[in-house]
């Protein structure tokens, strides 16, 4: 992991509106990185979700945002306060309820670490989100449970707890299931729910992609374009990781399918003599493809929020 040490750039403002103000802009940033293979973009939307639907996301949980870096616990009732204030400015549903459950502990973790010293390393990031996250508590699993009809969540089927239950909150008051604990039941088999119980692991790779291919030094033949690294990161995390929400929408076999089609885009780009720009062609196709099959990487793309996220706070600009 990146041990990097990175000064926030604040500016003028509070900390809490510069940590509110990251996590807006990297929603804004993910959904109009184009063309980014069977999710909305700027240049693609579903029929009952748009690409405005996302911006009106990101721009209503600003303010749970700040709020959340104010405080060290109830990461549950946060994550619920974005979902209704999601659904509240948008009629698109479901839109970024994956990266509010990584967001709002990173956030938290973001305002503890850096109200008094304007340096952190990625580790340091992380470290103290899984911290925050294994001092959750059956009030945070309360809460959360009670957003997921605001957010119209498709969910697996269980056998204890299960979602679609409303006496599974009763269960978890009874069995002092806190939500770190209800992480760790999901963890085999939600991508989202693994990197709470991980560490964040992927969140944080995803930010040294980003900041790397900034750079100009990670991705081979990838200029600094925002753009371009975004999408750049989403094909590699997709790659390398069945998403969850295409597993559970559709099956493990068309997970891996799509993990296998982004391996092979990315490996013709690592030829020698090829660069981004190249492979556009095959992105494109392969958009085209799953948006006609009605496959969406959702989590992946909850994954690159929160990475896209943590690079802000590291400062990247473009």
């Amino acid at each position: 992991m990146n041990d990097s040490l990175y000064t926030i750039r604040r500016g003028n403002y509070p900390l809490s509106s510069y940590i509110a103000r990251c996590a807006q802009l990297a929603m804004c940033l993910e959904v109009s990185a184009s063309p980014k293979p069977g999710n909305v973009h700027r240049q693609s939307d579903y029929d009952d979700t748009r690409y405005e639907h996302f911006l009106a996301s990101a721009a209503a949980v600003s303010p749970v945002v700040e709020e959340a870096s104010l405080n060290t616990t109830g990461v549950g009732s946060f994550i619920s306060k974005a979902v209704n204030e999601s659904v509240l400015w948008q009629k698109g549903g479901n839109t970024h309820f994956g990266a509010f459950i990584l967001m709002m502990p990173l956030a938290m973790a973001a305002g503890e670490l850096l109200q008094e010293d304007d340096t952190f390393t990625i580790r340091q990031l992380v470290e103290s989100a899984y911290r925050m996250v294994r001092n959750s508590s059956t009030t945070d699993s309360a809460h959360f449970y009670s957003c997921f009809e605001a957010a119209g969540v498709r969910v697996n089927p269980a056998d204890e707890f299960d979602l679609r239950d409303r006496g599974a909150i009763d269960q978890i008051h009874e069995k002092d299931m806190t939500l770190y604990k209800l992480m760790d039941i999901a963890r085999g088999y939600d991508i989202i729910a693994n990197e709470w119980v991980t560490g964040f692991k992927r969140c944080s790779l995803c930010a040294e992609i980003i900041i790397d291919g900034m750079h100009g030094i990670y991705a081979p033949n990838i200029k600094a374009d925002i753009n371009d690294v975004t999408v750049y990161a989403f094909l590699k995390i997709l790659s390398e990781n069945e998403d969850t929400f295409i597993s559970t929408k559709h099956d493990s076999k068309t997970a891996l399918y799509v993990s296998g089609k982004a391996n092979m885009i990315l490996e013709e780009m690592y030829k020698k003599d090829k660069d981004f720009n190249s492979i556009l062609s095959l992105i494109q196709d392969l958009d085209d493809e799953l948006l006609k099959r009605n496959i969406n990487p959702g989590s992946t793309a909850d994954i690159i929020i929160a990475g896209m996220f943590i690079s802000l706070l590291a400062g990247v600009r473009f």
